[in-house]
């Protein structure tokens, strides 16, 4: 077998134009995974030649791809935000859309010390990508899967994070006293959904992705435990569906949230919506 050249390789990305939608970028990373090099050496060094254990090891998995196996579980990672993130089956795989709460989450509170929990952390993505940019907070992620705990934990570790404890529990139920902010990407795809049937998602667990209700089973479940473990003024924030806005608002405004929006993500969508709850209100 002649040793094919990065050039040739990356023109292999054609391969993978039905069952991806980003066949280049997903050809990139392999070969970088596959040379243990950066992405600027493919362009830097086309004419380059894999060796023959190389082209093996591309061949392998080009091939997993092809099937539709996800690339961050093809290398074991996942970049989110600054983080590099292990992955795994048990959890889902952090998404660019999902740096949108991140965002919102930092522009809520100020950089002072405070409390904030991630309900059903998942691989810790939103928790530990607020803990690496507000060193002061107390951040405590939950997740009831012990493989995600132990994921997470993991990646807290691998990322020198020491202000984020990992507590195995559903939503709130492992909380102790109350916190500034609780932020969660909780499943809400409809179980009928067809695009559960395609892409990456038929590889991730299913828990993870879809909620009864229309899929706001979940966000409803954590919107009516959430002022027991809220400090008065505290903010709760979720991730949904582009189509959910509409439906979470109305869900915080009939349990007496305040201040309840939603902001849209980088394509124009409905990605996050907040609500804030003003204990002392209520107590009255």
């Amino acid at each position: 077998m002649t040793e094919p050249s990065v050039a040739a390789a990356l023109a292999r990305a054609e391969q993978l134009a039905d069952c991806s939608e980003s066949p280049r970028l997903d050809v990139e990373l392999l070969l970088c995974e596959v040379l243990g090099k950066p992405r600027s050496f493919l362009f830097t060094w086309p004419e380059h030649l894999l060796s023959a254990s190389e082209q093996q090891r591309f061949e392998q998995l080009l091939a997993r791809r092809i099937q539709g196996e996800p690339v961050a579980h093809l290398l074991g990672y996942r970049d989110f935000w600054t983080l590099r993130l292990k992955v795994s089956p048990d959890t889902l795989i952090p998404r660019p859309d999902t740096e949108r709460l991140v965002e919102q989450a930092l522009a809520l509170l100020p950089n002072r010390p405070a409390r904030v929990a991630d309900l059903g952390t998942g691989t810790g993505a939103i928790a530990l990508a607020l803990a690496v940019e507000r060193p002061q907070w107390e951040v405590v992620a939950t997740d009831r899967h012990p493989g995600a705990v132990a994921l997470a934990r993991d990646n807290a570790e691998h990322n020198a994070l020491s202000n984020v404890t990992v507590l195995q529990g559903s939503w709130c139920e492992p909380l102790i006293g109350r916190f500034d902010m609780l932020v969660s990407n909780p499943p809400y795809i409809d179980p009928s959904d067809p695009h559960l049937q395609q892409g990456d998602v038929r590889f991730e667990p299913l828990s993870a992705l879809v909620a009864e209700e229309e899929g706001m089973a979940d966000i409803r479940q954590i919107a009516q435990q959430a002022p027991g473990y809220l400090l008065d003024g505290g903010w709760l924030l979720f991730e949904h569906g582009y189509d959910q806005g509409e439906q979470v608002r109305a869900c915080l405004a009939a349990l007496g949230y305040d201040e309840v929006a939603t902001v849209r993500d980088l394509g124009g969508n409905e990605r996050v919506t907040q609500g804030r709850w003003r204990g002392k209100q209520h107590d009255e």
